[in-house]
């Protein structure tokens, strides 16, 4: 039902309302409304509303969105020339800093002569004192000494990276960080992996811990924009054998993910790979000292001698003792040394049980032991590796990985997960990679001709998976948090929400018969409680999914039926059928039975006649037809809707035959009329609400009133009483 928009409007300004309280709301709504329809009318509205609200949200995030993209833009711009300004005064600085220094010697040789000069003369008189006045511009500022004093080595040097990064759009930081500075850099063309297509020209910038990369800015000469960057640690460089006309290229492997240059020619991709090789090699020396001198063993502290006490209490001289042995831990094993390696090699080769089997080791170990700053130290390359073998193990699980191999596939990243405890983390990856194997299956389901052969293997489909994931789930969650339950519960549902979409795509779009319908329901429905073996109970979801399918499927085939009987009672004569042949007459019978009419011999006569009009006939084979296919379709929201509709369906023949009794003058066709009302209130209304009942479960008021109402009619015939 559409609504107005003056009713949208209070609405959503009741629901807006600062004091606006659900409860009362509900409650009052239940009291004002008029049965099960009011209450599904103003949820459609509610439900319009939100979806309203929903479409504005959207907008608006992806307005704000946009301008937020449009302003960090500017903001790099900006940032950008705030990087050239900066170099431009970093040079002008140093070029007046040099000066100075170049001139100091021939400042103080003057200085001297001056000074000589004035002492001849005056003695250092104020001619000598205005002559070096007039000279301080050429002292060293404070700081130059000192700068100078490490070298002009690595001052070049980041200088030199300061000048190329600035050039860099989004490398900020990389300034920031003390001791970087640049090894090697030049122009690189990077090709894809799979099919060796040219991608992009980028510029690589080898540091001496990193390696960053970044992309050319055609509409800006001499810029580049940040990219990648990747620690030497953990970059391997592999050369490419060359196969023309793809040659001088490297790859560069940071797993799980990797890339593939070309070098301008055969020399700099010699350069290139020695000098990345030099650099890492360097990289591995330096941290490898760095982590002997601080595993290196702390001479005693220097006690100054004092003269010896007898009287002196011996307890005070042993605190000490107790607290030197606490902060100590032996480190020196080679297990633990070779660890942060060991790491390295598990996540490389995929041992992935290998480095937890490890790190719970370590851990073992480490328990209640103290934290010096030689474990603080282990425990952050550990940290580090874990997050690495976190990132790989959680790669394992994203969707864009190979779904292959079903649920069981996924079993080892997920327990090695859970080990390293992100529980939550491996069942939130884990179900939406389910859910990408779900939807992946339902997309590449090929679409046959036949409806009902297409829903057979859509369920089949469907529902084995929905249950192979259940049990692989149970497994590999059992004993977890049973929160990570209620998030398998919330994905069933909306992995259910996806299979009704393709299910009514194809039943329901495409305007099938109601029996097609109905035969495609029953198979959806025996295909979802066969999960209730594992218990997992969804039939209740899908049926709130496909209520309104249903619904709207009977209102149609409803409509059909009331269409063709009022077309047919326009042409009624009120004449015996004549089947003309007795196999016909047989067929009918068979068909009359199927329908639960035993009493039907009884109006049936000799050379294949039958005492009733064909309109009540084909009234009486195309409601109990429309009765059987519905009852497949039955759940307990669908109560009112399908009595309703039969109820619609029986007044338009009984008010027919009502009309005519009341209105015919001939005697004898009066009485085929009488007789054809007597089947219909006597043999055809019993069966329907006997037929009702069984499928239900419970007898129907309604139709056991319009039975009584017809009773009226057989009494007094001329009545005219309504039965409406």
């Amino acid at each position: 039902m559409a609504m107005s928009d003056s009713g949208a409007s209070r609405l959503r300004r009741q629901l807006e309302s600062g004091g606006f309280e659900a409860q009362l709301y509900v409650k009052q709504l239940s009291q004002q409304s008029d049965g099960d329809r009011d209450l599904q009318e103003h949820r459609q509205r509610i439900q319009a509303l939100a979806e309203e609200t929903a479409q504005n949200l959207k907008r608006n995030v992806y307005q704000n969105y946009r301008q937020f993209i449009e302003t960090a833009r500017e903001i790099s711009y900006l940032e950008s020339e705030m990087y050239q300004l900066s170099h431009l005064l970093t040079e002008q600085k140093s070029s007046l800093e040099s000066i100075p220094l170049t001139l100091l010697p021939a400042a103080a040789a003057a200085a001297g002569a001056a000074a000589a000069s004035g002492g001849e003369e005056g003695g250092g008189g104020p001619g000598g004192r205005d002559h070096l006045r007039g000279q301080v511009g050429f002292f060293p500022t404070p700081g130059v000494a000192s700068r100078d004093s490490s070298g002009p080595g690595e001052e070049g040097k980041y200088r030199t990276l300061t000048t190329l990064l600035e050039k860099v759009e989004g490398c900020r930081h990389l300034l920031e960080t003390p001791g970087k500075y640049l090894v090697y850099n030049g122009d690189l063309v990077e090709y894809e992996a799979d099919h060796m297509a040219q991608l992009q020209r980028v510029h690589g910038f080898l540091m001496n811990d990193s390696l960053l990369v970044a992309t050319w800015l055609p509409q800006r000469r001499g810029m580049y924009r940040y990219d990648a960057l990747y620690p030497l640690d953990r970059l391997a460089v592999i050369n490419v054998k060359d196969n023309p006309p793809m040659k001088d290229m490297f790859k560069l492997l940071m797993f799980p993910e990797s890339r593939i240059f070309q070098a301008e020619n055969a020399k700099i991709k010699r350069e290139w790979l020695e000098v990345l090789e030099e650099t890492k090699r360097a990289l591995g020396e330096k941290r490898r000292r760095d982590q002997e001198e601080a595993a290196a063993p702390r001479g005693p502290p220097q006690v100054t001698s004092k003269t010896s006490n007898p009287f002196e209490d011996e307890e005070e001289k042993e605190p000490a003792l107790p607290e030197v042995e606490e902060e100590t831990v032996d480190l020196s094993m080679e297990w633990i040394q070779e660890l942060p390696e060991d790491l390295d090699v598990c996540i490389a080769q995929r041992d992935f049980e290998g480095a937890v089997d490890l790190l719970d080791k370590l851990n073992i170990y480490l328990e209640d032991k103290p934290s010096p700053p030689p474990v603080k130290e282990l425990r952050a390359k550990v940290d580090e590796r874990v997050r690495q073998l976190t990132e790989v193990l959680m790669f394992e699980l994203s969707p864009g990985r190979s779904l292959r191999g079903g649920p069981k596939a996924t079993r080892r990243a997920v327990s090695q997960l859970i080990r390293l405890g992100q529980c939550t983390k491996a069942c939130e990856l884990f179900l939406r990679n389910r859910a990408a194997a779900v939807h992946t299956a339902i997309r590449q389901l090929r679409i046959e001709g036949a409806t009902l052969l297409y829903i057979h293997k859509l369920c089949h489909v469907f529902f084995t998976s929905l249950l192979e994931t259940a049990r692989e789930f149970e497994i590999d969650f059992a004993g977890t948090d049973s929160g990570c339950y209620s998030a398998f519960v919330v994905w069933a549902r909306s992995a259910m929400a996806m299979f009704v979409d393709a299910f009514s795509k194809q039943v329901f779009d495409s305007k099938e018969s109601l029996s097609t319908a109905a035969e495609c329901v029953k198979v959806a429905k025996e295909h979802c409680q066969q999960l209730g073996d594992i218990g997992l109970d969804l039939t209740f979801i899908i049926h709130a999914l496909l209520v309104k399918d249903i619904q709207g499927a009977l209102h149609s085939y409803k409509e059909i039926i009331i269409e063709a009987t009022k077309h047919r009672n326009s042409e009624e004569m009120w004449r015996r059928m004549n089947l003309m042949t007795p196999e016909a007459l047989g067929k009918l019978k068979e068909e009359m039975k199927s329908c639960g009419v035993s009493t039907f011999e009884q109006y049936t006569g000799d050379d294949c006649w039958v005492n009733l009009s064909y309109t009540v006939v084909a009234f009486t084979k195309q409601t109990m037809g429309f009765l059987e296919e519905a009852l497949k379709l039955y759940f307990p929201e669908l109560h009112m809707v399908l009595l309703e509709s039969l109820v619609e369906i029986i007044l338009v023949a009984v008010q027919h035959v009502d009309y005519s009794l009341r209105c015919e003058q001939d005697p004898e066709k009066k009485s085929f009329i009488r007789q054809n009302a007597s089947f219909l209130y006597e043999t055809v209304l019993p069966v329907v609400e006997k037929r009702f009942e069984e499928g239900v479960g419970k007898p129907a008021k309604q139709l056991q009133d319009l039975r009584n109402a017809s009773r009226l009619i057989r009494v007094n015939p001329e009545s005219t009483t309504s039965v409406v």
